[in-house]
């Protein structure tokens, strides 16, 4: 896996301002203007649950996915949070992340936590 110029964004945060201000500003703007090749938005635990019940959240993730983010979330916390639905509706990737994610973490990839 190369990770030199693909970042990933763990995202964790249930606030709204959150995702506003950094996730939404920072992912948008990372491949707009070319800071990155890829990144993927990793939707995990709090946030599912923001993503699920905030249509003004859909949206915005709508736009990141149409700028080129890869959108993915964690399947356990959006079946366990009652929102998996939402993710297939709107194509974001559902899967389980604990193992990608420990390797992630044990490889050179560069990643942000929120």
């Amino acid at each position: 896996m190369d990770t030199k110029d693909h970042l990933y964004v763990l995202w964790t945060s249930s606030e709204k301002a959150t995702f506003d201000e950094m996730v939404y500003m920072y992912t948008l703007n990372g491949m707009k203007r070319q800071w990155w090749s890829e990144i993927t938005l990793i939707i995990w635990g709090a946030s599912a649950e923001l993503v699920g019940t905030n249509p003004e959240v859909q949206q915005k993730l709508k736009e990141l996915a149409a700028a080129g983010v890869h959108l993915t979330a964690c399947k356990a916390c959006a079946d366990n949070l009652s929102v998996s639905g939402i993710f297939e509706k709107d194509h974001i990737e559902l899967k389980y992340w604990g193992t990608p994610l420990t390797e992630l973490l044990r490889s050179d990839a560069k990643m942000i936590t929120i």
